[in-house]
């Protein structure tokens, strides 16, 4: 979940949302875009992400996009993702078989490989042996797309189908040991396509790959730049909102502090900013918070303490999902009688991000029907929705952007480090840190002990390495002795991980006197904790946090 504190979806029957998103950039910065099909592969967004790192603008859209959309878009190259479907099966999701004929560089990636080639006139068949993990890629042609790639490089598989016959006009461009056509091209159409991933951060020679693709193959520029980004925001911010009003909901984390900056470098004070106290944050951040845009920034900011209503709001309730339904509602509540004291507004500004889009309606393909369904992972209450009679209109300027996107963005804009660089914190907060019931002695007993967690850190100079680092407290007591005397209390679970964007995690391999210092200091500090555990599980299976 992003660390916005709400964002919100007008319900209108006449849809009265303006939404300011990077989509329109590509438009004006030379038309330098890469659009990604999606074919239902997790990878699709990472995809996007990698191409963004060469400072080219990229988009996910619809496998259903069709030649005549996409030549409207004139993109400098399109890129079709992988999938879980094969191509062989009936109802398998098909691109429009007109964009081998648009002129423009495509490289198939994984299914999107084996899409080009039965399309094109090839044959795709179930492969003798499956291939997942990683491969020693072992390189037929060193030119072109593989440039600059090293022979034996390593490169993440995950097929069970391969290419038996290649269409009229390509050649092969490297192989594995399982897969004699790992990566293919037809130069003169410029059509490529590798059977493995080189999104992913185990494919060692990946960004070489993409870097070539990008630049030499569909001949971009670098145009995708923060200051590029910073500069077409505000304009289109100050042209949607001319002379009126704009609200935005305050969490204090990088997405709505970089937001809060990017409105008020735009509109000034025709920005108002409101923190809702909802009595979940860590310990001393909401008078951190106050102190810093008030006094130091000069941004108007309204506080309102809503913690005791927060707190009956979840009194008694258990199930993960009803907390964040029930927090998500009561900020609505809280947040619609405060903008009509405050008010009136014409637009309401939100901190959303991708991945928020993204985990709160995880799109894959059925591979029977081909249809895109949603999966949804956890709700995410910042892609929510507002009472059908609160007519604001929307402003998301961040929506496209990753995380370290708009620390960028952030960064640029004048944003403290202490916030840039802050850890992504959930918007229902301790809440869901708290697994089962939420009480006042629970959430002072975790604020106690993340408090350790974050000094342990900050003290060895290391918060930076890690994604998150924080604690997590188990509705459970176990026995334990201090003192010659049984104790019965919780334990807390220490959750340290490293991510690149938020989608995929790994569990951080610290030293161990840093697992026993932040141990000791917890069971000896924080009253009512007498054991603490360390979660060594990764995003997949599990998720970066546990509610």
């Amino acid at each position: 979940m992003t660390d916005a504190a709400v964002t919100l979806q007008t319900g209108q029957a006449s849809h009265d949302t303006e939404t300011l998103s990077t989509s329109s950039l590509a438009d004006r910065l030379n038309r330098q875009i890469i659009v990604i099909l999606d074919f239902g592969s997790q990878y699709s967004e990472l995809i996007a992400r990698r191409i963004r790192e060469t400072q080219v603008y990229s988009e996910v859209l619809s496998y259903r996009t069709t030649a005549e959309q996409l030549r409207q878009l004139n993109p400098k190259g399109i890129i079709l993702s992988g999938g879980p479907s094969s191509v062989y099966d009936t109802g398998a999701p098909h691109s429009d078989p007109e964009i081998w004929n648009l002129g423009v560089p495509v490289l198939g990636v994984c299914y999107g490989m084996q899409l080009m080639v039965q399309q094109l006139g090839g044959q795709v068949t179930r492969a003798e042996r499956a291939e997942y993990g990683k491969a020693s890629l072992i390189i037929d042609d060193p030119t072109d797309l593989l440039t600059n790639v090293d022979d034996g490089s390593t490169m993440w598989m995950s097929h069970g189908d391969s290419c038996e016959m290649l269409p009229e006009g390509f050649e092969t461009l490297a192989h594995t040991e399982n897969t004699p056509c790992a990566a293919i091209a037809h130069h003169e159409k410029k059509l490529y396509g590798v059977q493995f991933h080189p999104e992913v951060v185990h494919s060692l020679g990946g960004m070489a790959l993409i870097r070539n693709f990008v630049y030499h193959i569909c001949d971009c520029e670098p145009t995708w730049t923060t200051a590029a980004f910073v500069e077409e925001a505000i304009r289109e911010i100050r042209g949607k909102v001319g002379d009126k009003r704009v609200l935005l909901a305050l969490s204090g984390g990088v997405d709505s502090s970089t937001l809060a900056f990017l409105l008020y470098k735009a509109i000034g004070e025709q920005l108002t900013c409101m923190f809702i106290d909802q009595g979940f944050m860590r310990k001393g951040e909401p008078e951190r918070l106050l102190k810093l845009f008030k006094e130091q920034f000069h941004i108007p900011v309204e506080y309102v303490n809503a913690r005791d209503r927060f707190l009956e709001q979840i009194n008694g309730i258990t199930d993960p999902e009803e907390k964040r339904r029930r927090i998500g509602h009561e900020f609505i509540n809280v947040f619609e009688e405060e903008s009509r004291r405050l008010g009136p507004f014409d637009y309401l500004a939100q901190g959303t991000l991708y991945p928020d889009v993204i985990e709160s309606a995880d799109t894959n393909v059925d591979p029977k029907t081909g249809e895109r369904v949603a999966v949804k992972i956890k709700s995410h209450h910042n892609v929510g929705g507002l009472p059908k009679d609160l007519r604001f209109k929307l402003i998301e300027p961040l929506r496209k952007l990753f995380k370290d996107e708009v620390r960028k963005v952030g960064r640029s804009i004048g944003l403290p480090e202490e916030i840039v660089n802050r850890h992504p914190f959930p918007g229902p907060g301790l809440a869901i840190r708290i697994l089962g019931e939420v009480t006042s002695e629970r959430l002072n007993i975790l604020r106690d002990a993340d408090l350790v967690v974050r000094q342990e850190i900050n003290r060895r100079g290391i918060y930076h390495d890690f994604w998150q680092a924080f604690a997590v407290l188990l509705p459970i007591r176990s026995v334990g002795v201090m003192g010659d005397q049984r104790t019965y209390a919780y334990p807390i679970v220490l959750r340290l991980i490293n991510s690149e964007d938020g989608m995929t995690a790994d569990w951080s391999r610290v030293p161990y006197d840093l697992l026993e210092t932040i141990s000791n200091r917890i069971v000896n500090e924080v009253k009512g904790v007498n054991r603490v555990v360390y979660d060594i599980t990764s995003k997949p299976p599990g998720t970066i946090e546990w509610e």
